[in-house]
């Protein structure tokens, strides 16, 4: 991991002070809401429909146990006893009281964490595969890159008030599991050119109220010019990007608008300017980042375990949890463990304090004091001996965090909605918990295999519902809250957009349709066939068809 500079250190401490001071000013009245709006969002601070809401960043998703720890401290001292963690693999708190912020960004910055651009029109929380360093089938860990790409853009001054948000993904081979063209920018690593990197770039993609695709701009962008080409592409959006009109001035816009080939020239002139300018990455910086992500101190292992094995013979709850949860490691003998945070009509990415302190141990204990934070809205312990995996199963199960849904139905992505955001249209929530409800039979789960589902309460898409399998977007009917549902989206490297299937339906109907749907695709699936798969085969029709069956034409 990488630790904090006196330069990191410094800038944190003095953003601190600087807000106390204007939350001050606000308490007293000095500052009226509208004076005060861009100064807390710049620190985080959103006010919802019942408080105020501060957003934590986790930088790539990446942390230890003494920042576990603190996030449950804060959670219990100043909130609720919960946290909730995003697709953006940050943590939101929904109820810090305005005059506590001060003292809760002192607390965070204690341990080297902070709430600088997770908000505001400016390049948020770069973020990446929850695996890196640990999967075995990328190229080079992506984390460097992130850690790099954070520290130049942190306060960056050309690029703090864009025409919108602005954000950037980052993998590490080709297989994407940070849905990188669903982002402003995204890059892949695709192989070496002596000790350079190599870069493919997607720019344009972006969810929303016009959703779009990524489309791939470069090919082969050099490490050694990535801050160069990266601030061609924002140079350029700084300067033709909308700013009158605020549904049309994200960066997808702009590439649909212009098409990819004329804002590819443009950042293409704005790159030659910069050939020139102090942005060439020498390659003793890029090691120096390195070195912090170098891997753990793995034991030489076999590659088997005779713990492990006889676990997974002896009880079928922790082979279930095994099949579904742990992941394959690049290192003979470790596995990389799922945590869900999906439990049984839970809300999905919610986390108490006490189950964020078991976290905290078991990263100490068994994972290198390394814990990761996922776009599913879920955690990862990346490094776990399987002689181990058994032990951390029975504390996790121990402490309501078991359950073995990583990557099945009732695996959901859902927004907060209108239980809490005063954007939303609709609730998401309690859509999740009766769909987690209704498919609660694990049996059925994996039959049914891999499938996304994502939510959101508002065409803002938080819940990144445009690229789930199923899809479910709140909407307002003269008052009502109903809901559309799309098929056939996908956030990995095929990635598409869900298509509507029909008319929206009442809350109560939703989870009913959804099985509807996975029933069909048990039906007519081919062998090895996963659901989305089946879906690109035959198309939405049939699924369409599953969902409406049988419900009142008039709904």
């Amino acid at each position: 991991m990488y630790r904090y500079d006196e330069f990191d250190a410094a800038l944190v401490r003095e953003r601190v002070e600087e807000f106390r001071d204007q939350v001050a000013r606000r308490a007293s009245g000095a500052l009226t809401e509208d004076q005060f709006k861009p100064l807390r969002l710049m620190n985080g601070v959103y006010l919802q429909l019942h408080a105020y809401m501060l957003r934590v960043a986790v930088p790539y998703g990446t942390m230890d146990s003494r920042q576990m720890r603190r996030l449950a401290h804060i959670a219990r001292t100043y909130d609720k006893g919960y946290g909730h963690f995003t697709t953006r693999t940050n943590i939101q708190y929904n109820w810090p009281a305005l005059t506590d912020l001060p003292a809760i960004l002192e607390d965070l910055a204690s341990v080297e964490m902070h709430a600088i651009q997770t908000s505001g029109n400016c390049i948020r929380n770069v973020t990446t595969d929850v695996f890196a360093g640990a999967a075995d089938d990328e190229i080079e860990d992506p984390r460097p890159w992130c850690e790099i790409l954070r520290q130049w853009s942190t306060i960056h001054p050309e690029f703090s008030f864009l025409p919108r948000k602005f954000k950037v993904a980052v993998i590490g081979g080709p297989n994407d599991r940070a849905a990188i063209r669903t982002h402003d920018v995204g890059l892949e690593i695709v192989g070496r050119d002596g000790n350079d990197t190599l870069f493919r770039v997607f720019v344009g993609g972006g969810q929303g109220r016009l959703p779009h695709i990524g489309k791939e701009i470069a090919t082969d962008v050099r490490g050694t010019e990535l801050l160069a080409y990266l601030t061609a592409i924002l140079r350029a959006y700084n300067l033709l990007g909308r700013r009158d009109n605020i549904h049309k001035a994200r960066i997808k816009i702009l590439v649909e608008s212009l098409g990819i080939e004329a804002f590819r020239a443009e950042v293409d002139r704005q790159f030659e300017t910069l050939r020139d300018e102090d942005l060439r990455l020498p390659q003793a910086e890029v090691e120096r980042i390195r070195a912090y992500f170098a891997p753990p101190a793995f034991e030489t292992l076999d590659g088997s375990s005779g713990a492990f094995d006889r676990a997974v013979l002896a009880d079928p709850d922790f082979a279930r949890w095994n099949r579904n949860n742990v992941r394959r490691h690049r290192q003979p003998g470790y596995a990389s463990a799922v945590i869900s945070l999906k439990g049984l009509g839970e809300v999905p990415g919610d986390i108490t304090d006490t189950q964020m302190e078991v976290v905290a141990d078991l990263a100490e204990r068994y994972s290198f004091d390394e814990v990761r934070a996922a776009y599913e809205q879920n955690l990862v312990l990346p490094h776990v001996k399987l002689d181990d995996l058994p032990s951390v199963w029975r504390a996790l199960l121990a402490a309501g965090l078991a359950t073995p849904n990583a990557d099945l139905a009732t695996d959901v992505i859902a927004c907060p909605g209108l239980d809490y955001c005063s954007l939303a249209n609709a609730r998401s929530i309690p859509v999740a918990q009766a769909l987690s409800k209704r498919l609660a039979d694990l049996d059925y789960q994996e039959r049914v295999g891999p499938v996304r589902i994502n939510m959101s309460g508002c065409i803002n898409a938080c819940g990144h519902h445009h690229v789930g399998h199923i899809g479910v977007l709140g909407v307002d009917r003269k008052g009502e809250e109903y809901y559309q549902i799309t098929v056939g989206g996908s956030p990995d490297e095929q990635a598409a957009l869900g298509q509507i299937v029909g008319r929206s339906l009442p809350s109560e109907a939703v989870a009913p349709a959804i099985q509807r749907a996975l029933d069909r695709y048990l039906e007519i699936r081919e062998d090895g066939e996963r659901f989305i798969d089946t879906v690109r085969r035959v198309g939405h029709e049939p699924f369409g068809e599953a969902i409406y069956e049988g419900l009142d034409a008039a709904v």
